[in-house]
C-alpha cells in the first residue's frame, strides 16, 4: 500500500472499519487518518505495532549503551560477573 493510497478522511475509517481492520490483519499496511483535513492518528495491525515497539526499546537500550560508553560509566567483563557470582552465593 502506498502513502497515496493509505491517507484516509476518519469518516472513511468509521464507514469501513471491518473491513479496513481484516485488510490490514492480512497486509500488515497502515492507515494515516486525517480529521479537518490533517493528518491526526496512524492505524495499523498488531503484529506491525509490536514489532514497532520491540525496534523501539532495542534502540533505546543502544542509544543508552552508546552514552554509557562515552561516559566511561560501566564495568568490566569480570567484574560484572564477579558481582553477579556474589549475589547468586549469597542467596543460597
Amino acid at each position: 500500500m502506498n502513502l497515496k493510497n493509505s491517507v484516509k478522511p476518519i469518516s472513511y475509517i468509521k464507514t469501513h472499519a471491518s473491513r479496513i481492520v481484516q485488510e490490514l490483519a492480512e497486509t500488515g499496511g497502515s492507515y494515516i487518518i486525517t480529521q479537518n483535513g490533517k493528518a491526526k492518528a496512524v492505524l495499523q495491525d498488531l503484529q506491525s505495532w509490536e514489532e514497532t515497539r520491540e525496534s523501539l526499546a532495542l534502540l533505546k537500550i543502544l542509544a543508552l549503551s552508546t552514552k554509557k560508553l562515552e561516559t566511561n560509566d560501566f564495568r568490566s567483563l569480570d567484574d560484572a560477573f564477579s558481582s553477579l557470582e556474589n549475589r547468586l552465593s549469597s542467596k543460597k
